[in-house]
């Protein structure tokens, strides 16, 4: 985890926007479009690897439809930067699943953009690889 060399601690916002950006993968997984709506700010867009743009709205239709059920995803390789009110995680994802009943399994990078609200940390910019070539 990245520290605060001015007190060689563990800086707090690093922390927090971690733990959230855990919260999110844990509510993406469990379809809990509550906890995605807290976390992700209005203006929410995430862009994929194919040029895909979903916005806040897309995402909480899609966990509320059910139309995906995972049994994975989780993140790996996560690093948090800071830069005053603006954090960006960059990690590994492994995500596995079904798809309306069709299996699934993928890794891919992505990098999400927090910023600080007068709310709190909000999750407003996600960006993703194309899906990484599997493992022979």
């Amino acid at each position: 985890m990245n520290r605060d060399p001015a007190r060689n601690v563990p800086n707090r916002d690093l922390l927090r926007v971690a733990d959230l950006d855990s919260d999110y993968q844990q509510a993406v997984k469990k379809n809990d479009s509550v906890t995605m709506d807290r976390i992700l700010a209005d203006d929410f867009v995430l862009i994929t690897g194919t040029g895909k743009v979903f916005t806040k709205t897309d995402l909480l239709d899609e966990a509320k439809s059910g139309k995906y059920q995972y049994e994975h995803q989780e993140d790996s390789e996560k690093t948090v930067r800071l830069w005053g009110d603006t954090a960006v995680v960059t990690a590994k994802l492994w995500a596995k699943g079904t798809e309306e009943g069709k299996p699934f399994e993928y890794k891919l990078w992505f990098s999400d953009t927090y910023v600080r609200t007068k709310a709190g940390w909000r999750y407003a910019l996600g960006q993703a690889s194309t899906r990484l070539p599997s493992a022979t």
